[in-house]
């Protein structure tokens, strides 16, 4: 197919590992990311969004050969491009306007000076147009959900309107100049703080201080948590009319030196339970108290007082019997320089008990046992997720976010803003994040807040996307300064203002409430990205009802067309919700149907001129029962295609932090792949699945080996080859089967990964016999011992001996039996210059062995540099022995320690090129 449009850098190459290194490290930025503002599922990593879109936008070299007629020009400038990328996704740098204005710079250049606008029709947590944005483009999005859309508001429509604006409080200021954001930020952090000052003076009563022993001073002290278990009616006969807790964990300090943990104490006379501090202790004590009451998985306990199994439909029938209550167990108050543990006080349960709100969310919980935990215990609505005192702390901050826009308004006024108009928009804005403190104060001051003994610290509820049962839950003092509180919760709502950047160079964004089956761009001319819901994902519609019960009621006197539902829209969210759509087929045609009206009103209003990215969230559980044509994968890029998009690129983006169990570096797929899509040709004709086969024979062993060159991690490659194989598969009407039925996607995919496998096999016959021995021997028996005469035919059929194999290094053979060696016990003294018989096995084998112990380091860099021109057949067959050792053999170890060489090639190439022969010596080191 001859191509009538400039090529872009996205749909040629991208440095991916550097994408993919920053999008996992920000996973751990804390303060200041955007998504501390409020918190959204599932949010793409800005740095991969900002990554894709510049890279979306800018001609690959390859599209001017006027410019650069040889491939290395080519290669230079896309180095450089490169350059400006690895520079962009860089967190530091997300405020640096010198490396920002150097990308808008080339994006202007290659769109020539008509900057496009960006579109995202599942806009959710805001990711995408807000790099757009960042980038210098017209920002656009949509969204079905409420929640999403409030988020999207706030941080790419509103927040650029009062850039560089001075606060309008009375108060002191806090400095002279104010840039982008931070007079806003000054503002919340005001008004925020009235707004706890007022809820103090009406419900501070309901938050007593605590005596402490004299050994810690004797004085008040303030709470920080008051800790407690739910507790049911003992199954016992004997002690039936005494409740006894049920509590996962009894510890509450795990610091080692400084372990505590409250003991039961037990009277089975007068049938009573209380509860002490204890401190120091064994490590059977601390084992213990860690166990809590738990009696196996899930709602399994045993009674305190008999000793009998309390059972999971005993505490399911308490519960929605009414008769699950709670009782304290202990007290953690602020010391002067730690936590002070102390036990319960009958004081501070009377206090907790006189609390009784006006209102509470009253939106009915989703019949969704996968995702929401509390269900058969009694819990009905989201409002019963809530202690009374909590509902009362939430409802009483909310009510004074209109009392303090009332006040902003006033001073706005004062202050001397535009025009009344201007000043109703800015207080209206003010009260949106203010209520995005409440929202995060929700998710910290919940009845399904653990305790966290390492940390000491309540955790907030969601920590997943999902709604678990907690046993034993912390609830935090609102008031006290420590975490789970409303003055920790503000200063993280400010700092998400002051230590990044909202500042857009221009202020042409909006965001509404649109089905994507129906939005409507600003222009037939926009550039698409976005981040559609996977097949059968979480409902995010469900888990948002927990935000929205409280943003309705903080706001909806002041945005009243914003909130005429009572709970988030669900039915028309798309996703193959089962229990929504009546089952398996209805939800999967629902899914089907939906996301192909979507991707053709997406292809209707996108651009010729620029290829769409779409994401894909993969379900690692989906892939590992499935494998890459997976029903879901396959589902969502069937409604892709039938929409009448050409898929030209598939790129795997990791977005988890290399620390975690399937870190960067492990055997797990990618966590998203980005689809570059192109409209397909109207002159698209229909081909046979013979054609199809051949087209793919002729067209993706190349596209495998630039992927190769380019050190795609082999773990990556199957999901990287789809971009190719898709791209023949998509560019014609129609694949025709034998029965002249059109071919599915799923059979595509695995034709696709069928003709990876056959390239991966093919690679072998490169390599030297004593090699090609190896791989064989290596799949059938793995580091196993095997029959001598297995192996002689074996080597016989590739025209060399066992013996020529053993002398090789690579295998022992004795006494009727052949293995291959392990790593640990080839020669560590091997040198590929000295070895009058190498081996391209021997090479990779002595290069992991170096890796493992190294990582990128002078020593492997070293090696690499020694190995010389047979470096890339040493890839060749870390590509090959990873898809024996995952694919065939299933040893995740083995495969690991391929894919982990192969993710730090680009790395250690580097290292090597700094690596020089010292004239003098004659030896290798490191020109530093």
């Amino acid at each position: 197919m001859t191509e009538t449009y400039k090529k872009k850098l996205i749909e040629v190459a991208i440095p991916l590992e550097a994408i993919n290194a920053a999008s996992a490290k920000e996973k751990s930025i804390r303060q200041g990311h955007p998504s501390t503002l409020h918190l959204w599922w599932a949010r793409r990593p800005l740095a991969a969004c900002r990554a894709v879109l510049f890279a979306q936008l800018v001609d690959d070299p390859s599209s001017h050969p006027d410019k650069f007629p040889t491939e290395e020009a080519v290669e230079a400038e896309r180095k450089r491009l490169f350059k400006i990328i690895e520079d962009l996704v860089k967190w530091e740098n997300s405020t640096n306007e010198e490396v920002l204005e150097r990308a808008r710079a080339e994006i202007r250049k290659s769109c020539g000076d008509e900057l496009p606008p960006v579109y995202d029709p599942f806009s959710g947590g805001g990711s995408i147009p807000l790099e757009a944005q960042r980038l210098g483009l017209p920002a656009y999005g949509s969204d079905l959900n409420p929640v999403a859309v409030m988020i999207g508001k706030a941080m790419i429509e509103i927040t650029p309107k009062f850039k560089d604006m001075e606060p309008v409080h009375p108060g002191p200021k806090g400095r002279t100049h104010y840039r982008n954001a931070e007079g806003l930020a000054e503002d919340v952090k005001y008004y925020g703080e009235w707004m706890h000052d007022r809820a103090w003076e009406s419900i501070g009563h309901l938050y007593p201080k605590v005596d402490l022993p004299n050994e810690y001073g004797g004085r008040k002290a303030t709470v920080i948590a008051w800790i407690w278990a739910r507790t049911v009616p003992s199954p016992d006969p004997a002690f039936a009319d005494v409740h006894v807790p049920i509590a996962s964990s009894f510890l509450l300090s795990a610091k080692k030196g400084k372990e505590a943990w409250i003991e039961p104490v037990v009277d089975r006379q007068a049938k009573t339970i209380t509860y002490r501090i204890r401190t120091g202790g064994t490590k059977a004590e601390i084992f213990q108290a860690k166990a809590g009451t738990k009696a196996g998985r899930g709602a399994n306990f045993r009674c305190l007082l008999s000793g009998s199994a309390i059972t999971a439909n005993h505490v399911k029938k308490s519960g929605k019997a009414g008769r699950m209550n709670q009782t304290l167990m202990a007290i953690v108050a602020q010391g002067k320089t730690q936590r002070v543990y102390l036990p319960p006080s009958s004081e501070h349960v009377a206090v907790a008990l006189t609390a009784t709100p006006r209102w509470k969310p009253e939106i009915k919980l989703p019949n969704h046992s996968q995702y929401v935990g509390v269900l058969g215990y009694g819990f009905e609505s989201f409002g019963d997720l809530f202690t009374d005192r909590q509902c009362v702390a939430l409802a009483a901050l909310s009510d004074f976010v209109g009392a303090a826009r009332k006040q902003a308004l006033e001073h706005a006024l004062s202050a001397g803003l535009a025009d009344e108009k201007s000043a109703i928009e800015y207080a209206d804005a003010l009260s949106i994040f203010l209520y995005f403190t409440i929202a995060k104060l929700s998710d910290l001051a919940n009845s399904l807040c653990r305790w966290e003994p390492v940390a000491q610290c309540p955790r907030n509820l969601f920590g997943r996307q999902a709604i678990p049962m907690i046993w034993d839950f912390a609830e935090g003092n609102v008031f006290s300064k420590a975490s789970g509180s409303y003055p920790v919760v503000l200063k993280g709502i400010f700092n998400a203002f002051t230590k990044n950047t909202f500042h857009a160079p221009n202020e042409k964004a909006s965001i509404t409430q649109a089905d994507a089956r129906h939005f409507t761009a600003p222009s037939n001319n926009v550039v698409i990205s976005t981040d559609p819901p996977y097949y059968d994902n979480i409902p995010y519609a469900d888990l948002s009802d927990f935000f929205y019960g409280w943003m309705r009621y903080s706001l909806k006197d002041i945005f009243p067309a914003w909130f005429s539902t009572v709970a988030v829209p669900k039915h028309d969210e798309l996703v193959a919700d089962r229990m929504r759509h009546g089952g398996a087929d209805a939800a999967d045609k629902f899914f089907l149907d939906g996301m192909t009206d979507a991707m053709r009103r997406m292809f209707g209003q996108s651009s010729p001129d620029y290829p769409a990215t779409i994401y894909y969230a993969f379900k690692q559980s989906e892939i590992e029962s499935e494998g890459i044509a997976s029903t879901g994968w396959a589902t969502f890029l069937q409604a892709v295609i039938d929409a009448g998009f050409a898929i030209v690129g598939t790129w795997p983006v990791r977005t988890e932090n290399a620390s975690r169990m399937r870190g960067q570096r492990s055997n797990a797929l990618a966590n998203s792949v980005v689809l570059v899509c192109r409209k397909r040709k109207a002159t698209a004709y229909t081909i046979t699945r013979a054609e199809f086969i051949r087209a793919l024979k002729r067209e993706l062993p190349p596209a495998i080996s630039e992927l190769q060159a380019a050190n795609i991690a082999p773990a990556d490659m199957p999901q990287s080859a789809i971009g190719p194989g898709m791209g023949v598969f998509s560019r014609y009407k129609a694949v025709l089967e034998s029965d002249d039925s059109p071919m599915t996607v799923k059979t595509a995919l695995q034709l696709i990964n069928r003709e990876l496998d056959e390239y991966l096999g093919g690679i072998q016959g490169e390599f030297d016999a004593d090699t090609r021995f190896a791989i064989t021997w290596f799949e059938q028996a793995g580091m196993n011992k095997g029959e001598f005469g297995v192996a002689n035919n074996m080597a016989t059929a590739r025209g060399i001996s066992v013996e020529s194999v053993k002398h090789a290094g690579i295998i022992e053979s004795a006494g009727g039996k052949v293995r291959l060696l392990p790593r640990d016990e080839l020669d560590p003294d091997w040198e590929p210059e000295s070895d009058t018989h190498l081996t391209i096995w021997e090479c990779l084998q002595h290069l992991v062995r170096i890796h493992q112990a190294e990582g990128v380091a002078h020593p492997t860099a070293l090696m690499l540099k020694k190995l010389g021109s047979r470096a890339e057949a040493t890839k060749d067959l870390a590509y090959c022995l990873y898809d024996i050792s995952a694919n065939k053999r299933q040893d995740a170890k083995e495969a690991t320690a391929y894919n982990a060489l192969i993710a730090d090639w680009t790395d250690l190439s580097r290292e090597a090129a700094m690596v020089v022969e010292d004239a003098g010596s004659g030896q290798l080191d490191m020109n530093l």
